[in-house]
């Protein structure tokens, strides 16, 4: 309240914010959200979009309200999600993006003549704001270690979406013995060997071969605890 900003800029707050601060400024609050709003809204929609085998993300700017990611969208860029993207390289590039963002959305101060042009927008209730289609919305669930643990009867493509998912944490991982053996990278090999899912294979020098519920995974870099 002591610096009576004329508008508060949110990023990965992770925190609802209450109707007391959403008020507060004289334009309102806008958030930089890491999807293609209304799909994943919520606590994680980087790793979600690359777990789930996007082909395309993004980011929006939106004016927000007392709901979770349900408020009026301003501006969206989409994201081609490249098929060797981890949950890691995906928040980088995203981040340029959000960063851009909301410098189109709120033009800097230096851009005096345009900011205030903006501002006028804003404050004259002129400016372009798209509403959300509900019935459109997901939601994603916050990442716990415990996601990260391999279920070898799915299928080769999901684990291995799993896996760019969950790079850097937690990390998707099997045990070896009484030993964590994280897994790091791997690819789909679309035959079927007969063997049970979770069996090794065959053992190459570039990779190993494990069985899953549909598919063969090759898993080329792992880390045993």
């Amino acid at each position: 309240r002591t610096y009576h900003p004329d508008i508060i800029i949110v990023e990965a707050f992770g925190q609802i914010i209450p109707r007391a601060i959403l008020d507060m400024p004289r334009y309102g609050c806008v958030n930089v959200h890491a999807s293609l709003l209304p799909k994943y809204r919520g606590a994680a929609p980087i790793q979600w979009a690359v777990i789930n085998g996007d082909a395309v993300t993004g980011v929006t700017t939106m004016r927000m309200d007392e709901g979770l990611d349900t408020g009026d969208m301003i501006l969206k860029e989409e994201v081609k999600i490249r098929t060797d993207e981890t949950g890691g390289s995906l928040f980088d590039r995203l981040s340029e993006v959000g960063a851009q963002k909301i410098l189109e959305t709120l033009p800097p101060v230096h851009r005096l003549e345009l900011c205030v042009r903006t501002m006028e927008a804003i404050d004259a209730g002129t400016a372009t704001y798209t509403p959300q289609d509900n019935s459109q919305a997901t939601h994603t669930a916050k990442i716990y270690k415990e996601m990260g643990s391999i279920d070898w009867k799915q299928g080769a493509k999901e684990i291995e979406c799993l896996i760019r998912g969950l790079d850097p944490w937690p990390s998707a991982y099997t045990r070896l013995g009484d030993k964590m053996l994280k897994i790091w990278k791997a690819q789909v090999v679309s035959e079927e060997s007969g063997a049970e899912p979770g069996c090794i294979v065959k053992v190459e020098k570039d990779h190993i071969l494990v069985q899953t519920g549909k598919g063969m995974l090759a898993i080329s870099e792992l880390q045993l605890e």
